[in-house]
């Protein structure tokens, strides 16, 4: 996992051939004025997720405890405060039903180790040994969410 502010992001953008298309795509677009959407950037390989909703409760969201194993996820915090747990998958015991591969998501009966804060103008990234609980909180979330697929 990393956690860190756009005005960092370029010093990640090696670590993946399609993380520097992500973060371009957020400096280009206005994303933060535009309305919810999700649409794909680079076909199968990269999508952008942008939502704008209610936080939720820590139980609501570790109720939904996830990880993926086909794409790394670039959460961006646009606007509002969002709480966000976070613990390493090798620590995760107990399943919570089956992986769906179509939706690529697994769920844990777990909790999360720490939780963390992004504001607007922060992201994390989280990798497939990620699981994390996002959108933590009591007020209006807008966040873009990139899909990247490993």
């Amino acid at each position: 996992m990393i956690i860190d502010s756009l005005q960092n992001a370029g010093k990640y953008e090696s670590l993946h051939p399609l993380f520097a298309k992500a973060f371009d795509y957020l400096r280009t677009s206005n994303a933060a004025a535009a309305e919810p959407y999700r649409t794909d950037i680079d076909g199968d390989n990269l999508k952008i997720i942008l939502s704008e909703k209610k936080g939720m409760t820590a139980a609501e969201s570790v109720s939904k405890f996830e990880c993926h194993d086909k794409y790394i996820d670039i959460q961006v915090c646009l606007s509002g405060t969002e709480l966000i747990g976070w613990k390493p998958r090798s620590d995760c015991q107990v399943p919570k039903g089956e992986y769906n591969p179509e939706k690529d998501v697994r769920f844990y009966a777990e909790t999360p180790d720490m939780f963390f804060t992004l504001r607007a103008g922060q992201f994390a990234i989280f990798f497939p040994e990620d699981v994390h609980a996002p959108m933590i909180g009591d007020d209006v979330i807008k966040k873009a969410v990139f899909k990247v697929k490993i």
